[in-house]
């Protein structure tokens, strides 16, 4: 997926597509794991992207909903 559809998702259905992109990511690993080759080894790697862009856009949107801190900032 590209950055520009994963804006457009809301939090709840990223994490669900985060999960099945896991899931996959879990079949392509035991297939190699096996000695099997994969059917689409190109595949095992944008899946790997893709599952790294969506914790990075559930982490910045989870960021964005926390308060920020206030700190003092003292002369000594």
């Amino acid at each position: 997926m590209k950055k520009k559809e994963l804006k457009k998702i809301n939090s709840n259905e990223l994490a669900s597509k985060l999960a099945e992109l896991k899931k996959e990511l879990m079949k392509y690993r035991a297939q190699i794991a096996t000695g099997t080759p994969p059917q689409n080894p190109g595949r095992v790697k944008l899946v790997r992207k893709t599952i790294a862009r969506m914790n990075f856009m559930l982490q910045k949107s989870s960021e964005a909903k926390k308060p920020k801190e206030v700190t003092k900032k003292v002369n000594a």
